[in-house]
């Protein structure tokens, strides 16, 4: 008896090991800016939900401000299984074969956020999440950050004022034909290494969101903003595709209801953080702000709109024909609605 009592002592652990580890599924999700940006922020509140929605069979661990890996090592990272999940800019998508992600990257091609959204949530966003399978990557959601203002350490009003400023880009050819565009010099740098680099003059300026702007502390090593809205920077929330197809579908169901409501909530954060940030940074007084004249976001336009026509065979005509008549259609809507 008592040895019958000991197998099925050790039969009973062992199935109850089974049963924890089976139960216990840890998503490590990795991104590089600060815990209180609009993707930060959403971060955590994917992890929140996502525990409470999976009655804690999923674990979340958030490692933000790059404490695992840097820009240009975490798709990579992704791919390999070394983390779960990812939210980086759509910049990072060209480097790794799905060119198509560029058209995010294209100086004013979304006039408006209606617009932006209205590209991504629909049959342009499905086309290019498809692109990813073959890359061992899922594509969950698109969240948004803002659209860019260039900063430097002297005025940046007309195109001439570019000439020869080494401006940081990510990794992004459509970015730096942007740059090259205008007359200055673009320069590849992992975001972690911006703030020193403007510190120490190894860049003359860069472009973010404000929220970057501020989160980053770069309005203590950058003298003047130019408020372009030349460009967008979002992201789009990434898992390892062998890992999310393996998941049980219930944890799964789960875990993308879970996304779909962190993505409405970093939605509904992104610009106000933003107008939050900017509000900041005037009463720093350290940066001074400036508006661009509609003269001048003419003359940016003309000089940066050929840069569509340049990647428009990378990216695919048919899509940026797709954010051409998203626009179109939204401005008809706009000028309807204002009739009534």
């Amino acid at each position: 008896m008592k040895l019958r009592n000991v197998m099925m002592f050790v039969l009973t652990l062992g199935i109850s090991n089974f049963a924890l580890a089976a139960a216990e599924i840890t998503i490590k999700f990795s991104h590089v800016v600060a815990p209180d940006t609009p993707k930060g922020r959403a971060a955590e509140k994917f992890k929140q939900l996502a525990e409470q929605k999976t009655g804690g069979k999923v674990k979340v661990e958030i490692y933000p401000n790059s404490q695992l890996y840097k820009d240009r090592e975490e798709i990579e990272a992704l791919q390999s299984g070394a983390v779960q999940m990812l939210a980086p800019s759509m910049a990072k998508f060209g480097p790794m074969g799905a060119r198509e992600f560029e058209l995010f990257d294209l100086p004013f091609i979304f006039p408006n956020q209606e617009v932006l959204h209205r590209v991504m949530d629909g049959d342009v966003g499905k086309k290019l999440f498809a692109k990813l399978d073959t890359k061992g990557v899922a594509g969950l959601a698109f969240w948004d950050n803002g659209f860019k203002q260039m900063s430097s350490n002297k005025p940046m009003h007309s195109v001439a004022d570019f000439s020869g400023l080494k401006m940081r880009i990510q990794s992004s050819k459509v970015l730096g034909a942007q740059m090259k565009a205008l007359g200055a010099n673009p320069q590849v740098m992992a975001f972690s290494e911006v703030y020193t680099a403007l510190q120490q003059g190894v860049v003359d300026g860069t472009e973010n969101p404000v929220s970057n702007f501020y989160t980053q502390k770069m309005n203590e090593v950058q003298k003047h903003m130019t408020m372009s809205n030349h460009g967008y920077l979002g992201y789009a929330v990434i898992v390892n595709k062998a890992f999310w197809d393996g998941l049980p579908a219930d944890v799964r169901s789960a875990l993308s209801q879970a996304m779909k409501e962190a993505t409405v909530f970093e939605r509904e954060i992104a610009q106000k953080d933003n107008d939050e940030a900017l509000a900041k940074v005037i009463a720093a007084k350290t940066t001074t702000v400036y508006e661009l004249t509609p003269a001048e976001r003419a003359e940016w336009q003309k000089v940066l709109l050929p840069v569509h026509k340049e990647f428009e065979e990378g990216i695919g005509k048919d899509l940026i024909q797709s954010a051409y008549d998203a626009a179109a259609q939204v401005a008809k809507e706009q000028s309807a609605a204002k009739k009534k």
